[in-house]
């Protein structure tokens, strides 16, 4: 029986083409990766997950915080992002956790100067159990110093109050006149709309 002749299998990674990801200005346009994209137009929308100790190369206690990039625009053999999430690593989650504390989570959505929206997760523990009204105490305090600080920051300063933790110290120093916190940080940051549209919620 004759063989077919097999016809020429193309080499997908030959046809794609490696482009670096810069990170925004809120950090200095960095670059975060180099990734191999088959289309410009399809690159936009993609997820990149860096830790801060990857950006910043600084304290190894910075792997616990991750962040997550979404590329807004490819040009040539450069794609730039934006930010997207920043997160605590669940193992350092877990390690905040000890017994006879109180945890005190809250969500609150707040708008930066320029007008880019922010879903933020507060996570706050204290060296022991806390009442429900002192616990509502704590959450207040927390809502009033964000309320106050983050309208008034532009979208780069929000980033980086963010993920070098002034935000978190800001609360602190604000709730240990009245409480003995042990921590208090934001667990999530999530970006809901940009100055421009909606963004698209795409999971990492």
């Amino acid at each position: 029986m004759a063989r077919k002749r097999g016809g020429k299998v193309k080499d997908k990674w030959r046809e794609k083409k490696w482009v670096t990801v810069i990170a925004p200005e809120s950090f200095n346009n960095a670059p975060l990766a180099y990734i191999p994209i088959t289309d410009d137009q399809k690159a936009v929308g993609r997820v990149i997950e860096v830790t801060l100790f990857d950006i910043l190369k600084g304290d190894p206690s910075q792997y616990q915080y991750k962040i997550y990039f979404q590329i807004a625009k490819v040009e040539g053999d450069k794609a730039y992002a934006i930010f997207k999430r920043y997160e605590y690593a669940k193992e350092f989650l877990r390690s905040l956790i000890r017994r006879g504390s109180s945890k005190v989570n809250f969500v609150i959505n707040v708008k930066t100067k320029d007008n880019y929206l922010f879903r933020l997760k507060v996570i706050a523990l204290t060296h022991k159990k806390l009442n429900t009204s002192r616990k509502h105490a704590l959450r207040l305090i927390a809502r009033d110093v964000m309320n106050k600080t983050i309208p008034e920051m532009t979208i780069d300063q929000f980033v980086q109050a963010t993920c070098y933790g002034k935000i978190n110290s800001d609360i602190m120093a604000a709730a240990k006149k009245v409480i003995r916190m042990r921590h208090v940080g934001l667990e999530k940051v999530k970006l809901i709309r940009t100055a421009e549209a909606q963004v698209t919620l795409l999971e990492a």
